[in-house]
C-alpha cells in the first residue's frame, strides 16, 4: 500500500459536531524498521514523549486493548491521562490510541500514527532515504475554546513529540552505524 492510500485510509476522519481534526508529519533521518520500534512501545511513551513523566500499565503487554495510565510533566494543563491502545499493527505500522480518562480537556480523542519509508524523496534524492511519520487526532473542542486553539495546542505536542521522535531514531541509527 503506498502512502497516499494509506493517508487517505487513516487520516481522513468523520467528524462530529463541534469537534476538530489536524494532523502533523514528520520526517525521520533514519530506516522504517528503527523508527517503528520507539513508536510501537505503548508502555513506554516517555522513551520519545517529552511531556510525559511516567507510565504505568492498568491491563494488557502492550497489544490492542491494553490501557496506560501517564503522568504528565507539571506546567501542562492536566497531571494524568489514561489511554487505550485500540490498535497495532507491525506489518502496516499503524497505531491507533484513545484517551479515555484524565484531567485534562482532550475529550474523545483519539490519534492515528503511521509510518511510511520516505520512497518520494521528501528528504531529496529520492529513493527510501528514512520515514515519514504521520499523526493525526480528532477531538472534542472544549467549551472555553474554539477550533484554532484546539487544534494549535494538540498539533504542538504533537510536533513536539514527533521531533523528539526524531532526535532519538536519527541517534540510533547514527550509533547503529558506527559501532
Amino acid at each position: 500500500m503506498g502512502r497516499k492510500y494509506m493517508e487517505t485510509q487513516y487520516h481522513t476522519h468523520a467528524l462530529s459536531p463541534n469537534q476538530c481534526t489536524s494532523k502533523v508529519r514528520q520526517t525521520i533521518h533514519a530506516p522504517l524498521h528503527l523508527v517503528w520500534s520507539v513508536v510501537r512501545q505503548f508502555d513506554n511513551p516517555q522513551s520519545y514523549k517529552r511531556f510525559v513523566r511516567s507510565c504505568d500499565m492498568r491491563s494488557g503487554h502492550g497489544g490492542a486493548g491494553s490501557m496506560r495510565e501517564l503522568t504528565v510533566v507539571s506546567g501542562l494543563p492536566a497531571g494524568r491521562s489514561t489511554e487505550r491502545l485500540d490498535r497495532l499493527d507491525d506489518d502496516l505500522h499503524v497505531m491507533v490510541c484513545s484517551i479515555i480518562g484524565g484531567d485534562h480537556k482532550l475529550v474523545n480523542y483519539k490519534s492515528i500514527i503511521t509510518l511510511h519509508e520516505d520512497d518520494e524523496g521528501e528528504r531529496g534524492g529520492g529513493g527510501a532515504c528514512g520515514t515519514v511519520v504521520i499523526e493525526s487526532y480528532v477531538v472534542d473542542i472544549p467549551a472555553d475554546s474554539c477550533e484554532e486553539d484546539t487544534c494549535l495546542f494538540a498539533d504542538t505536542i504533537i510536533g513536539c513529540n514527533l521531533k523528539s521522535l526524531a532526535k532519538i531514531a536519527e541517534k540510533m541509527c547514527f550509533d547503529e552505524l558506527h559501532f
